[in-house]
C-alpha cells in the first residue's frame, strides 16, 4: 500500500486510536496463527505489531513491515525497550520485494488491499521465499464480503471461497478456516485463513 492509498490513511488512523487506547490485544486470526510462527519470520502488513511482538517474545527472529508510521514506531520502540529480536521496517507494500528466505512468512489482512494482479504476485513472492520446511500464514477477505468501506475503489481483491487452498496445492495444510462477521451498515466480512507448510525439496543424503 502506498502513502496516497486511502487504505493506508484508514489504517494509520486506526493505529493511532489503538495506540492512544492502549488496545494491543491479538485479533482472533493472530491468536490462531501465533503457535505456528517460528524461526526467521517476516510479518507483512504487521499493523501495530501485536503478532510480531508476540512471536519475538517466544523466540522468533522477526522482521515486521508496514506502511503505517505509527505502527512501525510503536513496534520498534517496544522491541528496543524489551530487547526483542525484532526489526520494524516502514515500507510501501505495493512494491515491496521480499529480501531472502524465511522460516515463516505472515500476511494477515493484507493481500485484499491490492488489485488482483499485485495480490497474486505478492502471494507468489511469499510462496517463493518461504524456506523448505517453512510456513506461510495468509488471511484474506473472501467472496461474499459486502463491506467495502476501507477499500480504495478498484484496488482490492476478494479471494474465492477455496482459492487460498487451491493456490497452496502441494503444500501441507495445517489450518484452513473460514469466518464471517457482521460489519457496519448491515454488511458482512468473510475471511479465509490458511496456514501451510512448504514441503522440503532436499534430497536425502
Amino acid at each position: 500500500m502506498t502513502a496516497t492509498n486511502p487504505s493506508v490513511g484508514f489504517f494509520e488512523a486506526q493505529c493511532r486510536k489503538q495506540v492512544a487506547a492502549r488496545d494491543f490485544a491479538l485479533n482472533p486470526f493472530e491468536r490462531a496463527c501465533l503457535p505456528f510462527v517460528r524461526g526467521r519470520t517476516l510479518d507483512l502488513g504487521c499493523g501495530l505489531g501485536n503478532l510480531a511482538i508476540g512471536a519475538a517474545r517466544r523466540g522468533a527472529d522477526v522482521t515486521a513491515v508496514d506502511a503505517s508510521e505509527s505502527a512501525i514506531e510503536r513496534s520498534g520502540r517496544l522491541a528496543a525497550d524489551e530487547r526483542l529480536p525484532l526489526r520494524a521496517v516502514l515500507a510501501d507494500l505495493a512494491s515491496y520485494a521480499i529480501p531472502g528466505r524465511f522460516d515463516t512468512i505472515v500476511a494477515i489482512g493484507l493481500l485484499m488491499f491490492f488489485d488482483r494482479g499485485r495480490a497474486l504476485a505478492l502471494l507468489g513472492d511469499i510462496q517463493e521465499h518461504v524456506a523448505d520446511g517453512g510456513t506461510a500464514i495468509v488471511n484474506v477477505l473472501a467472496e461474499g464480503t459486502t463491506y467495502m468501506g476501507m477499500f480504495d475503489p478498484g484496488h482490492y481483491c476478494l479471494f474465492g471461497r477455496d482459492e487460498l487452498k487451491t493456490r497452496f496445492h502441494g503444500w501441507n495444510i495445517l489450518l484452513d478456516e473460514r469466518h464471517e462477521f457482521d460489519a457496519p451498515g448491515g454488511t458482512r466480512k468473510v475471511f479465509s485463513t490458511l496456514v501451510a507448510n512448504k514441503p522440503s525439496t532436499r534430497s536425502e543424503p
